[in-house]
Formats: structure tokens, sequence, C-alpha cells
């Protein structure tokens, strides 16, 4: 099917799809680097458990390490975890909403395809 023969609302159907699945994408995306977040703030948090008390600790601020003290720095750390939970909860359901309305509009644009097939054959009983 050349670009003249589709049919202007299955052209609009099909940006729509495309543009879905780039938001798809996109929230897969931010949620692989909230994910990477996690891990890494898990990490740091794990490690803190088993400093002792009076060890010196540093945070990178820019391109400069300060020195923290370890209550202040688990707290930022707890903290941050639990934004990137909340942030990670929020991209899982932009995610699921965005498969199922790419799942929608495939079966839209599939039901839309197989009537118009079925009204371009000629009714085999009208010979009769």
């Amino acid at each position: 099917m050349s670009q003249q023969e589709i049919p202007p609302w299955l052209r609009e159907q099909l940006a729509r799809l495309e543009q879905l699945q780039q938001n798809l994408q996109a929230v897969q995306m931010q949620k692989q680097q909230v994910d990477a977040e996690l891990s890494e703030t898990d990490r740091a948090l794990e490690e803190l458990k088993t400093t002792p008390e009076g060890e010196q600790i540093y945070k990178y601020a820019g391109n400069l390490l300060i020195k923290v003290t370890k209550e202040a720095i688990t707290k930022e750390l707890q903290e941050k975890k639990e934004v990137s939970n909340t942030r990670n909860l929020v991209l899982g359901k932009q995610e699921t909403r965005f498969k199922d309305s790419l799942k929608d509009l495939q079966t839209k644009i599939d039901d839309m395809l197989k009537g118009r097939a079925q009204s371009a054959q000629p009714d085999r009983n009208d010979s009769t």
C-alpha cells in the first residue's frame, strides 16, 4: 500500500500508535535510570551500615568531595531512596497505561482494517 493509498483515518491512527510507542520508550528509559539510582543508593546505604562510627565519610558535591556525618548522609540517602521509589511507582503506572493504550489502539486498527477488507470483498452469496 503506498502512502497515497492509506486512508486519512488510518494514517491518523498509525501516527497515534507511533507517538504512544515513543512515549512508552521514553518512560521505560526513565524507569531504567531510576532503577539504577535506586540500586546505587541501596549499595551506599549498605556500605554505611558496615562503616564504623566516627569514620570519615565524604560525598560528591559537583567536582568537590565534602566531609559529612554518617547520620546526615544516611538521612539524605534514605530520602533520595524514598523519592526514587515514588518516582518508580509513578513511572510504572505510566508504563502500564501506555502499554494498555497501545494494545487497545492496535486492536482498533486491526478491527478497522479487517472491516475494510471484508467490505472490499464481494459477497459470495450474491451470485446464487
